[in-house]
């Protein structure tokens, strides 16, 4: 850059800021100012059209109460002149900051040393923080593989913790649509102790109910587990799912989310099921010998027991299936009586005035005294035989489904039928003696009219 160009870019500079230096500003004035200048694009000397920061209008008004229009001259050499406007110990605590927490962005690293008073409003460059940053090598992925966050975890024993998680497997013959597929998808809770799989199973739908059906029999088999650790997804961040692992007295652990790490034992399991199972079953569905859901899912159980069960895992050298069973430490098992209480699901409804509630698609009668009422309805998706009615914590009579009436009993309530008191009937109706009246009125005119027609006078 030659002189004449530096002297072009110093008058640009000034014109920048000659309404902030010239006069005499009124509180608050100078940002509503720096707000209006950095709203406008300008054509900079020897460079481009640009929008202006307010920190670079922030440096430039520094410089020159600093030293004059003469400050305002670019350097001959800016790259040098860059490296020596970060003070050695300044640079050296951003250094810190960084390597401190990788995802802190250059500019929230110059907000903490001016708010610390490390540095003066508006010293730092952006570029040339950065650009220090990156000359050792100290971003955010590089920092992240240097400290080796991601440490190996393993239960100390059975049930102590079960990972659980939903894969997106193969395609099936969809059971309704000739000629259509539908995808099955395979839940899975794994013992993080042993990779024993404590309970797996194909479903058409990724829901909450067929999440918590796998759960239950698996606790149903292989007792309690001390911890959930599952992902983020909605199943698993659902309110019953969490008040379930809280009726078991199960801890219910997340993943830290964006940190797919800690799912590293359940995913080497996916790709085992992908490389093994995968390929003979679409072979086994071309041949027709798998056809429905129930037909993958016995195959499958019997590959899990044979090829993965059985399987030398390379970790602990045993068999998953041997280190569960050998292992010691005592199973927490729980009475499947209790299991289904703590399973069932629960619905909050109004009762309407003709003391009806509608549920998953189905009518259901309650005791009349609830009509208007708000209950509670805990219910087994997969056994609707059984609707339990709660009110005010107290559990009422069962819910039934609702018998629709003949049209000559549509107005009689299964209470009002039963009932030993009936009322008498008077055996009066108005319409009746209206029409009896009309009767006796037209035959006594009907004899007036005859006696005046026999009358010779």
């Amino acid at each position: 850059m030659d002189e004449k160009m530096r002297q072009e870019v110093a008058n640009f500079r000034y014109g920048l800021i000659a309404p902030l230096v010239t006069r005499k500003l009124e509180p608050g004035e100078q940002a509503a100012l720096l707000r209006e200048i950095t709203s406008h694009t300008y054509d900079i000397p020897g460079g481009q059209s640009t929008k202006l920061q307010t920190r670079t209008l922030e440096r430039y008004l520094r410089f020159y109460r600093e030293g004059g229009w003469d400050a305002l001259l670019p350097s001959v050499r800016a790259d040098k002149l860059a490296c020596r406007q970060i003070a050695p110990d300044v640079l050296e605590k951003a250094i810190a900051l960084k390597r401190e927490n990788p995802a802190r962005s250059v500019r929230q690293i110059m907000a903490i040393l001016e708010l610390a008073g490390l540095a003066p409003p508006g010293a730092l460059r952006e570029s040339t923080l950065s650009k220090q940053l990156r000359r050792r090598n100290l971003t955010k992925k590089a920092l992240e593989k240097e400290t080796g966050a991601f440490r190996r975890f393993e239960a100390e024993y059975r049930n102590a913790v079960w990972q659980g998680d939903v894969q997106h497997t193969l395609y099936l013959p969809h059971p309704d649509q000739p000629g259509k597929k539908k995808m099955a998808y395979l839940v899975v809770w794994m013992d993080d102790y042993s990779r024993y799989v404590v309970g797996s199973q194909f479903y058409y739908e990724e829901r909450l109910p067929r999440l918590e059906d796998c759960f239950k029999k698996a606790l149903i088999r292989h007792g309690c587990p001390e911890i959930c650790y599952v992902d983020n997804g909605a199943i698993y961040s659902a309110r019953h799912f969490a008040q379930i692992c809280g009726r078991l007295r199960t801890e219910l652990k997340h993943t830290r989310p964006y940190k797919p790490q800690g799912r590293g034992k359940q995913e080497k399991f996916f790709r085992f099921v992908d490389q093994s199972f995968v390929p003979e079953a679409y072979d086994l569905i071309e041949q027709g010998k798998i056809k429905t859901l129930a037909d993958l899912n016995r195959f499958f159980a019997a590959w899990q027991d044979v090829a993965y069960h059985q399987k030398i895992h390379n970790s602990f050298k045993q068999r998953p299936a041997d280190r569960y069973f050998k292992c010691e430490h005592p199973i927490r098992l729980i009475p499947p009586h209790e299991l289904a209480e703590i399973f069932l699901l629960e619905e909050r409804r109004k009762v309407d005035k003709t003391c009806c509630v509608s549920l998953l698609g189905t009518i259901y009668e309650v005791e009349t005294r609830l009509a208007g009422e708000t209950v509670d309805l805990r219910f087994d998706p997969y056994e609707m035989s059984v609707i339990q009615v709660w009110k005010d914590g107290l559990r009422r009579q069962d819910a039934h489904m609702l018998e629709k009436l003949s049209f000559r009993r549509a107005k009689e309530r299964p209470e009002q039928a039963s009932s030993p008191e009936i009322a008498p009937r008077t055996g009066l109706n108005y319409v009746e003696l209206a029409y009896e009246k009309f009767m006796s009125e037209q035959k006594q005119r009907g004899l007036r009219d005859l006696q005046e027609e026999g009358d010779p006078s």
